[in-house]
């Protein structure tokens, strides 16, 4: 493997990392290894910490790609519970209001999700990198003041139920979708949908394009990698 020509690695990202932390350790273990001072290495799109699953890598002159690879439409399983929301809207910020949940059936879980296939419009969460004014809308949510987002055009091809468990009010959801799509943003609306609130409570991401799980590999195989492909050492 060249990294410095350029590859294009999947990683399946464990909890609590961020996509930079993936980057920044992929960097650190390939300049180590072949004792470089610098590589460029570039993430194809940001996958929040408390979620899990494909984070797509490039090195090198690969790093040109990452705005095409981007494009990519994604895939992610997403466990909503009714019932209560977050500022966040997942589990990053704790529980900040009560929904009545009794009147929500599996009938109605059915006929809602379609209304959230094809073309839409979403608000992203205040807790998230888009920009406002200059500022990132996180950075502002943490200063404890508020900003309006506004709605974006994004497509969700695909919204499948997966399980819903009445005792618990938790659903499961198979999500399709475009560049810029906030599954967070995604379980506030649905939750609205049903009269009630909801918010994240697990997300894992399991496709990138054509990039699945089984295409990932961990941190010590790319260690292996590097101790039996790379043998050379070069300075840039």
């Amino acid at each position: 493997m060249d990294f410095i020509e350029g590859e294009i690695l999947a990683f399946d990202k464990p909890y609590r990392w961020t996509s930079f932390d993936v980057v920044g350790k992929t960097r650190w273990m390939i300049c180590r290894h072949l004792k470089l001072k610098k590589l460029k290495v570039g993430h194809t799109g940001t996958l929040d910490p408390l979620a899990t699953g494909v984070v797509v890598v490039c090195t090198g002159k690969k790093t040109k790609l990452i705005e095409q690879l981007q494009n990519h439409d994604k895939q992610y399983i997403a466990t909503l519970q009714l019932g209560a929301t977050t500022p966040s809207f997942d589990l990053e910020k704790p529980i900040d209001q009560h929904y009545p949940t009794e009147h929500i059936d599996l009938q109605l879980i059915e006929q809602t999700l379609p209304r959230f296939v094809g073309d839409i419009q979403q608000i992203p969460p205040i807790f998230s990198a888009v920009k406002v004014d200059g500022k990132r809308a996180y950075s502002i949510a943490r200063q404890g003041q508020q900003a309006e987002l506004k709605a974006k055009d994004i497509n969700i091809s695909r919204l499948q139920l997966l399980d819903f468990n009445a005792d618990t009010m938790q659903l499961t959801l198979d999500v399709t979708c475009s560049k810029g799509t906030y599954i967070r943003a995604l379980a506030r609306d649905i939750g609205l949908s049903l009269g009630s609130g909801a918010h994240l409570i697990a997300l894992r991401r399991t496709r990138l394009g054509n990039t699945t799980i089984d295409n990932c590999i961990t941190f010590q195989q790319l260690q292996d990698i590097l101790d039996n492909n790379v043998t050379n050492s070069t300075t840039i």
